[in-house]
C-alpha cells in the first residue's frame, strides 16, 4: 500500500500487485476526457521550439485565465515552477496542510498550518491550493484577497496554486495579478484537459517575477509539442465551457453513486471526491481487487479520494463494487 498512498497514476504497480484486468483508474484527478485536438496538430520536430510559438501560447493561457500575457510564464509543468519559487521568496513561509507535498517541500523550513489557522499569519508567505487537494475544498475569492491585502506592510507573498481553477474559473485570482502586488498563482494544464503528459503549467506573477523565471528557464523552456497542444487548447473555448458543464453533471453524478453506498462526498472541485470511511485501506483493497484504482493517503486512514469515471459503464462498475459485497461502512 505505501507506494499507492503516495501519489496516484499507477496502474503498472496496481496490475502487477493485484493483477491485469480492464482497470479503471481514479487514483488522480484528471479528466478522463482528454482534449481531442491532439491528433490533428503537426508539428516539425527537427526545428527548436519557436520563440513567438511561446509568446503565442502564454497569449492564450492568459485570455484563458483572464490575465495580461505580460504575466504569464509557461513551466514544463507545475511542479517545477513551484520548486523553482523557493529561490525568490525571502523570509519565513506556511502552507495549508493537508495539501500537495510540494508546498511543504519547495521553501526550506515552510512549516504546516491547518487552513483555518492562516487568517493572522500575514508576516509570512502563504502557500495554499484552491481548490485544495485532496479534500476538494474552495477558498472564497475574497478571503484569499483579504490575506492578501494583509500582507502589504510585510515582506511576504501569497501564493495560489489554482491546479484545479480551471473547472470553476469563477474561483480564480488571476485578474488580480499586478506588479505592486506580492502574490504569484501556480495553473496547470494536464489535469483540466486531461494530458498530463504534455508537462505544461503556467507561472502569474509580477513581471520582475516573471522575468526571473525566465532567466532561469533558458531559451527553449517546452517542447514544440507542449507549445502546440497548449495553444490550440486553450483558444478551443467552445470545447473548454462544454467541458466545465460536462464535469460538473459527472461529479454530481458520481456523488449521486457515493451517497447511494452510504458514503458522503467532500469537497467542490470537479475533478474529484474524497470519502471518509473507517478503514479506508480495506475499501482500497476491496476496489482494487474489482480493478478499481483509487487514492488512499499516508496521514489519514479514513480517508479515500475518487477521481471522475471516465464514462457511464465505469460509473456502474463502481456502483457495483460499493453495493452489497463491500462490508465497510460509511
Amino acid at each position: 500500500m505505501t507506494g499507492f498512498r503516495f501519489h496516484g497514476g499507477k496502474l503498472a504497480e496496481a496490475r502487477a500487485h493485484f493483477g491485469p484486468g480492464d482497470w479503471i483508474d481514479l487514483s488522480t484527478g484528471i479528466n478522463p476526457d482528454a482534449w481531442p485536438g491532439v491528433d490533428q496538430l503537426t508539428m516539425d520536430w527537427r526545428a527548436l521550439p519557436d520563440t513567438g510559438a511561446l509568446a503565442d501560447l502564454e497569449a492564450a493561457a492568459a485570455s484563458c485565465f483572464g490575465t495580461d500575457p505580460a504575466h504569464v510564464c509557461a513551466v514544463p509543468g507545475t511542479e517545477i515552477g513551484l520548486r523553482l519559487l523557493g529561490d525568490n521568496l525571502p523570509g519565513p513561509a506556511i502552507h495549508a496542510w493537508p495539501s500537495y507535498r510540494t508546498h511543504g517541500e519547495m521553501i526550506p523550513g515552510s512549516r504546516a498550518a491547518d487552513l483555518s489557522d492562516l487568517a493572522g499569519l500575514q508576516d509570512a508567505s502563504l502557500i495554499v491550493a484552491n481548490p485544495n487537494n485532496p479534500d476538494g475544498r474552495i477558498i472564497p475569492p475574497a478571503t484569499l484577497l483579504g490575506w492578501l491585502t494583509a500582507r502589504q506592510h510585510h515582506p511576504s507573498w501569497l501564493v495560489v496554486d489554482e491546479a484545479f481553477a480551471d473547472a470553476s474559473p469563477e474561483i480564480s485570482l488571476a485578474a488580480h495579478v499586478e506588479d505592486g502586488r506580492r502574490l504569484v498563482i501556480f495553473r496547470s494544464f494536464g489535469k483540466f484537459f486531461g494530458l498530463a503528459g504534455v508537462r505544461l503549467g503556467f507561472v502569474l506573477g509580477p513581471r520582475p517575477l516573471i522575468a526571473r523565471y525566465r532567466q532561469r528557464l533558458g531559451a527553449w523552456p517546452l517542447s514544440a509539442a507542449a507549445l502546440a497542444i497548449g495553444t490550440a487548447a486553450y483558444r478551443d473555448t467552445a470545447w473548454i465551457a462544454a467541458m466545465r458543464q460536462s464535469l460538473s453533471e459527472r461529479a454530481a453524478a458520481l456523488d449521486a453513486v457515493l451517497g447511494r453506498r452510504g458514503f458522503r462526498a467532500a469537497g467542490a472541485c470537479a475533478l474529484f471526491r474524497l470519502i471518509e470511511t473507517r478503514d479506508a485501506a480495506a475499501l482500497f483493497e476491496h476496489l482494487a481487487a474489482r480493478a478499481i484504482l483509487t487514492r488512499p493517503f499516508d496521514y489519514n486512514p479514513r480517508w479515500l479520494r475518487l477521481g471522475l469515471p471516465a464514462n457511464r459503464q465505469a460509473l456502474d462498475r463502481l456502483d457495483q463494487a460499493l453495493a452489497n459485497d463491500w462490508g465497510g461502512d460509511g
